[in-house]
């Protein structure tokens, strides 16, 4: 038996934490003294944001530890009256959770300052920490206003207060997300540090840099500009309709180092420590590449660990370059003062290779190497990296011939770096015949034989192949097989996103195992309520660049998953940080495809430790979130490649990765659930992908040139994206394979093809291994026991037009949870009636907050009422999930339940929607 022990996990998790807080500023005010008194501001402290909002961040968790509990558990001293006042605060102004998916507003409201209690904490407490809060996430971006990237005047008003009272004064963004710096230069911090979001120890991480027991040394993941409209990016986002990556491959520091310098507030890489490193690099070709050896040596008064980064520089041939492009990095162990340790980085030349994609050197849609000075740099940061090696290539080679794929359909203009510096070319298109195209690469059929008897045990020990298997599948078993079934279906673990594989009853028979996916990048979301682990965001995960220490955080994560009988995690998330608005960046890891795909790497390698899989989403180009599942994304073939696709590469062949989820919009004017040149040349052919795809749930498919149907799995399943997420019940559905098989829009080689790319996979999972009764079970010890209950899977009720739940017999007490799963037979929008009484005084409060499929949509208070009900109302409510889960959270007790009432207002097809399609 394996044995999860959640202690040793939260401490990892905390290392993690520490390890990926950037330091920008320090005026010799950190480390804090923990015997000396510190007063901390900011609503934040007490509503620690442990991660952004939507499928990533909604993880059930026993306890969150915020900046303020990291502190206290470590000893600091802390002003009490200054802590008091904000816990006053709070408690007469609650976390507000907003309404419904993606309305939880991206801050909170900040406690005015009483000018007395500043001057007071003033003469006690020798620094003050402020602390800054934001959330993002799905179906909307940050803005540029108060609140979102900007800060609110209540947020100034406080930085204002401290500033004027206090000689020293610290700054902690508890963010996912870079936010506008301007503040340096308003109120002149001594000290200043991204904390990000930390997960359920994002405070105890924090705290051991605050006080010194980590010396910093988290570096930045993206570069800070002085303002917004710097980012190249910028004048090409917002848009609903489409986005024109006019910038091509000049994102993030490849453009500021190439063209606008003196635009960066703070570079790629950077991060300051509590010590000071030598760095000195040499370098050496070799026939692959180069080998770059950096001596690191500690030569300040503390133990600390430092970020060797290498970037190339290419010449400027036929094809444009950027000035600088990460090759590699690494990070040191800890070093003690005047400790040295010696990194080696390789490079090899597809690292250092540029993409053509209008064959200006000779070679069309190739990876290439210009003749001409390669210079490399190693460093802390882009900025300060020096150069220690060159080399001079005589003729441009070819490293990788491949074929044009995915290129634009709409003519726009490209950035490019000519010898007079920047301009504007036309993008090269497509000269792709896409409907030749697949035909070229039509599988051969399988030849049905009907049942033989053979199961997947047969094939798992070797007595028959997977495709004598699959010739026993006929096309309905087959069209069930691409269909995914949830969310929160009842086949695998209670309150998963989805259940693929075995689930409509020949499969099962068959001997199929129903596999089970479950969001997210953040930890898994388990939306009965269940308690699981929370992990820092993706941005702090890049920001320790530290490969090892992330495959050991994930190692921990995948016995988790096993513990629950989860076989994917829906993560890492892994799309640029194109532009700083992207509300879904925290999520995600950089601006850089080279960082990006290395700590996906990490992360899988893992995973994969203890059997399970990560979902490497979302492919590709999702880098905005307004209008995301209409969104067109016109990108250039070449910034695809060595941008936007490069980290899922290196996901796919060094993080072995089997299983990807592509996106809601479109990338080149075709949704890429049914893009044949995404999922089929690029994945599979170039990279060697051999797992399954998956759409993202409730995703749009079309065929070149028409509308977007649900329903269209035959587009689907032609570009090899293996399973549509998620149908209500994937028995049956309105979806058009059976049709497409009858007059040719789809053969039925291409549906077996999917077949056997999901059967492979499944064959390798723990739920293969349970099916077989051979699983290992994992012992989780020293978890706290769990408060919530977790018994919506035994209480599932009926909804077929309109429902009334008796509740007469649920007991209510202090930060209790109850859940409950509907069924809902007609799916649509519905009010939601909760009706309740209380023999409390008048004067009680007694706060209820409605959980749908893990989505607050409200909180309702009821005071005493002397007994009789009282009725409060969700008043619109969607139901489009067939087993959708609820969970109520009662703050306290006092509270006699009576009943809940469902009303459906309208069904499904009022919303453009049907219950297949749902």
């Amino acid at each position: 038996m394996a044995t999860l022990n959640w202690k040793d996990y939260l401490a990892k998790a905390a290392e993690v934490n520490a390890e990926g807080a950037v330091l920008l500023t320090n005026n010799g005010v950190l480390p804090l003294d923990k015997n000396s008194e510190t007063a901390v501001f900011g609503r934040i402290q007490l509503d620690y944001y442990k991660s952004g909002t939507g499928s990533g961040g909604m993880v059930n968790v026993d306890k969150v530890t915020g900046i303020v509990d990291g502190l206290l558990e470590a000893g600091a001293k802390l002003n009490e009256e200054v802590l008091k006042t904000y816990r006053d605060y709070v408690a007469e102004h609650p976390y507000d959770y907003g309404e419904g998916w993606g309305g939880e507003p991206w801050c909170q409201e900040e406690m005015p300052l009483d000018d007395a209690l500043v001057k007071k904490a003033a003469e006690t407490s020798n620094t003050a920490v402020c602390i800054i809060g934001r959330t993002a996430g799905e179906e909307q971006d940050n803005g540029v206003k108060a609140g979102s990237y900007l800060l609110t005047n209540g947020e100034k008003a406080m930085l204002r207060k401290v500033r004027d009272n206090f000689q020293k004064m610290v700054v902690l963004l508890n963010v996912g997300n870079i936010i506008d710096m301007g503040f340096i230069d308003e109120f002149s911090p001594d000290a200043v540090m991204y904390v990000w979001q930390g997960g359920m120890t994002g405070g105890t991480g924090s705290a051991k840099v605050l006080l010194g027991e980590v010396s910093p040394c988290g570096k930045l993941p993206d570069t800070i500009a002085y303002d917004i409209t710097d980012y190249p990016s910028d004048k090409n986002f917002h848009d609903r309709d489409r986005n024109f990556y006019a910038e091509d491959i000049y994102v993030g520091y490849r453009y500021f180092e190439t063209f606008a310098k003196d635009k960066v507030r703070f570079p790629f890489g950077f991060g300051l420590s509590y010590t000071k490193f030598e760095i000195s690099a040499e370098g050496r070709k070799t026939e692959s590449g180069a080998v770059i050896t950096a001596k690191v040596k500690n030569i300040g008064n503390t133990a600390g660990k430092e970020v060797v980064q290498v970037y190339t520089e290419a010449p400027n041939g036929r094809l444009g370059k950027a000035a600088r492009v990460l090759c590699g990095f690494e990070k040191t162990k800890l070093l003690a003062p005047n400790e040295e340790q010696t990194l080696t980085i390789e490079v090899t030349e597809r690292d250092i290779a540029s993409y053509d994609d209008s064959g200006v050197t000779g070679h069309a849609y190739a990876w290439v190497t210009e003749a001409g000075e390669y210079k490399f740099y190693a460093g802390s940061d882009v900025r300060s990296a020096k150069e220690c090696f060159s080399f001079t290539q005589n003729d441009t080679k070819v490293i990788e011939q491949l074929e044009q794929a995915l290129a634009p359909v709409m003519p726009f203009k490209r950035m490019v770096r000519t010898a007079e510096g920047l301009s504007f070319e036309d993008t090269p298109l497509s000269k792709v015949d896409e409907a030749a195209r697949r035909l070229e690469y039509l599988p051969e059929e399988i030849t049905f034989t009907g049942d033989k008897g053979i199961r997947t045990t047969d094939v798992f020990h070797g007595k028959n192949t997977l495709d004598e298997f699959i010739a026993q599948l006929d096309d309905n078993d087959l069209n069930c097989l691409v269909r995914g079934e949830g969310m929160c279906s009842p086949k695998v673990t209670p309150g998963t996103a989805a259940a693929f594989g075995g689930i409509a009853k020949h499969l099962e028979e068959l001997g199929i195992p129903a596999g089970c996916c479950s969001d997210g990048p953040s930890g898994m979301r388990l939306d009965v309520g269940t308690k699981a682990f929370s992990l820092p965001n993706g941005t702090l995960i890049a920001a320790t660049f530290n490969k090892p220490l992330i495959t050991e955080l994930f190692t921990y994560l995948g016995l988790e998953m096993r513990a629950n009988k989860v076989d994917c995690l829906l993560g890492p998330g892994m799309n640029i940080h194109r532009h700083p608005l992207n509300g879904r960046n925290f999520e995600y890891f950089s601006e850089d495809p080279v960082l990006t795909g290395d700590m996906a790497a990490a992360e899988l390698k893992g995973l994969h430790s203890q059997g399970v899989e990560g979902t490497i989403k979302h492919f590709c180009g999702n880098n905005q979130e307004t209008n995301r599942h209409f969104l067109d994304s016109a990108v250039s073939e070449r910034a695809l490649r060595e941008i936007y696709l490069r980290g899922f590469e290196t996901a796919v062949k060094e993080g072995g990765a089997r299983s990807v989820m592509t996106t809601y919009g479109k990338v080149n004017d075709l949704w890429t659930a049914g893009s044949f040149d995404l999922n089929t040349v690029i994945l599979r052919k170039e990279w060697g992908f051999d797992g399954f795809t998956m759409t993202d749930w409730w995703a749009n498919i079309n065929d070149r040139g028409c509308a977007p149907d649900k329903n269209n799995f035959a587009a689907m399943v032609r570009a090899q994206n293996d399973v549509y997420m998620v149908c209500a019940d994937g028995e049956s559905g309105s979806d058009n394979v059976i049709a497409a098989l009858a007059d040719g829009r789809l053969t039925r080689a291409e549906l077996q093809r999917s077949a056997r790319n999901i059967l492979s996979f499944m064959m390798s999972t723990h739920a293969m291994a349970r099916k077989l009764g051979e699983d290992e079970a994992v012992e989780v010890i020293n978890k706290p026991a769990e408060t919530v209950d977790d018994g919506a899977g035994d209480r599932v009720f009926l909804l077929d037009g309109d429902l009334t739940i008796d509740m007469s017999g649920v007991k209510t007490e202090r930060n209790l949870d109850y859940s409950f799963t509907v069924d809902v037979a007609q799916l649509g929008q519905y009010r939601m009636e909760m009706t309740a009484s209380s023999t409390q005084s008048e004067l009680a409060q007694m706060p209820v907050t409605v959980f749908s499929m893990g989505t607050a949509w409200g909180t309702f208070t009821w005071n005493g009422t002397g007994g009789k009900p009282v009725t409060f109302a969700v008043e619109e409510m969607p139901m489009f999930s067939r087993y959708t889960i609820f969970r109520l959270h009662f703050g306290l007790g006092g509270l006699d339940m009576d009943k809940i009432v469902f009303k459906k207002i309208r069904p499904a097809e009022g919303t453009g929607l049907s219950v297949e399609d749902i």
